[in-house]
Formats: structure tokens, sequence, C-alpha cells
């Protein structure tokens, strides 16, 4: 699957992202971050002499700091991901975006790891580098859920789980963001101390009710079902409030922790999708 993704995917992406990591934290780059007065104890070689002669005040020059990137991928692997067609559901979706993701980011001693959420089981591949962990990840994505319990994935449990090993890196949250709990908070101290962007993988099903009578229909995280006609008016208008009440709380959610959510359907390209997110966000800085 690697190889075919890196021939169809990341050939066609190779040059965009290529480069370190720049931070906006001072440090001794090459990139000039602005100017400040002296104090006691800068380094004389950083001071710029011809502003200094303009404004009579020493003034010293900043640097943006180059490092090595660091990411995280969180994995949604929750009931309510194996939604979606045969060889193209929301699991299909999120394979893709990590394999690629992880070959992309972890090139030019990049390091990438991941963590893999499934309600109330987690498993974390530490950050390495290469191709080799690109490998690693496919392999922990082939094994089976380990939880079998059909439980409500709580989101603030999935950002908590990252929250405790990522600082000062890229994080990638993969998820339908189909769940319940506080997740605000977590979201918030989360990207405190680190870059987060949050891909939310859709299928039709998530939002669309097919109007063709008496059907059961099924909690994709619970499996609890319901008969419900899905032809009433009234459940129909209840139904699409549903959906947008959940989608005005998460993007007003994310902006307040301001992290760019980004929509990826089961039936989009997956170049013009990743593409479209590098156009958007560009080079975030932490």
């Amino acid at each position: 699957m690697l190889q075919r993704l890196e021939w169809r995917v990341v050939r066609r992406l190779d040059g965009r992202f290529q480069g370190g990591y720049r931070t906006s934290r001072r440090g001794s780059g090459l990139d000039l971050a602005g100017l400040r007065p002296y104090v006691d104890g800068d380094d004389a070689r950083h001071i710029d002499w011809n502003v200094t002669a303009r404004l009579d005040e020493p003034q010293v020059r900043e640097f943006h700091e180059d490092r090595e990137l660091t990411s995280w991928l969180v994995l949604d692997r929750s009931a309510s991901m194996v939604a979606g067609g045969p060889g193209r559901g929301k699991q299909d979706v999120l394979a893709e975006l990590a394999l690629v993701l992880a070959r992309l980011l972890g090139r030019h001693a990049n390091l990438v790891g991941a963590v893999l959420y499934d309600a109330d089981a987690v498993r974390v591949v530490r950050p390495r580098t290469g191709r080799n962990q690109a490998l690693r990840i496919a392999h922990e994505l082939e094994r089976p859920a380990e939880s079998r319990a059909r439980v409500t994935t709580d989101l603030g449990a999935m950002l908590d789980a990252v929250t405790a090993l990522a600082q000062r890196s890229l994080v990638v949250v993969v998820s339908d963001l189909i769940g319940t709990g506080a997740w605000e908070r977590p979201l918030i101290r989360l990207a405190h101390r680190n870059d987060v962007v949050a891909l939310r993988v859709v299928d039709d099903t998530d939002d669309a009710l097919p109007e063709v009578g008496l059907i059961v229909v099924q909690d994709a995280e619970t499996g609890e079902q319901l008969l419900v006609d899905s032809a009433d008016p009234v459940f129909r208008s209840r139904f699409r409030a549903g959906v947008q009440e959940r989608e005005e709380a998460l993007r007003s959610g994310m902006r307040r922790a301001g992290v760019p959510l980004h929509r990826v359907e089961t039936g989009s390209d997956l170049v013009e999708t990743l593409l479209g997110l590098v156009a958007e966000t560009g080079r975030r800085r932490l």
C-alpha cells in the first residue's frame, strides 16, 4: 500500500514539504525575526549598527530558530470510522492519510510518531524517522483493534493521550470527531504547547438521511439501534438541526482553540485534499 501511495501521491506532493521547520522562537537561524533594544548580556555580534546609528540606541537582531520537526499523528480507530463504502470508507481514508503524512513528515531527519486511539484502548508508535517508520505505522493500522467495547468515543481522552507525549511538536488529528465528552479544554491544552491541525474524515452517511420510510438507524459508536420514519418531516427537520448544531459546535470550538479544521470527504482526491491543506495553512509556526 505504501509503495502505491508513494507513486500516486507522494511523488506529486514532493517539493511542497521541503525545508526545515521554522518556529517563531528566537535562535541562531538565518531568517530575521526582528529588532529589539540591546540589553546587558546580549552578543555584540548581533547588533545592527545601521539601525543603531539611525535611532541613536543599540539595536539587536533576532532570528527565527531552525530545528528538526517532531510530528504526532492522532489516528481515530473508533467504531464510527468503519462507515463508508467498501475499499473507500473512513478508515481507508485515515490509513492513506496516515501513511502519506508519515512518509512526508518523516523525511530530512524529522521524527514522526503515532497515537492510535480506539475508545478505551491506546497504542503508541514512538517517533522515528524515515520510510521504515511509515511502515511501522502501517503495520499498527493493520492490526485488529484492541478494544471490543461498544462505547462512545471520548474525544477529550483521545486528545489527552497525545498531550502527555507531545511537546513543541506538530500534531495532526485524523478523526471523524464523532463522540462525546468535553473536548475543548483538552484541545486548548494540546494547542498551547504544540501546533495542531485537525483533519475531519467525513462520509456521506454521516450527515445524510435517505427518505425511504421506516428504517433502522444504528449509533456508529455504541451500536444502539432505533426504528425511525425517515420520511417524517418533523424527524427530518430535527435530524438536520442536530447535524447543523454539531457542525457549529466543532467549528466554534476549533476557532477558540486556534486549530485549523479541514474536512476530508471519503470520495475526495487525496492529492487535491492535501494540496488544499498546504495552500490554506502554509508553514505554520509553534
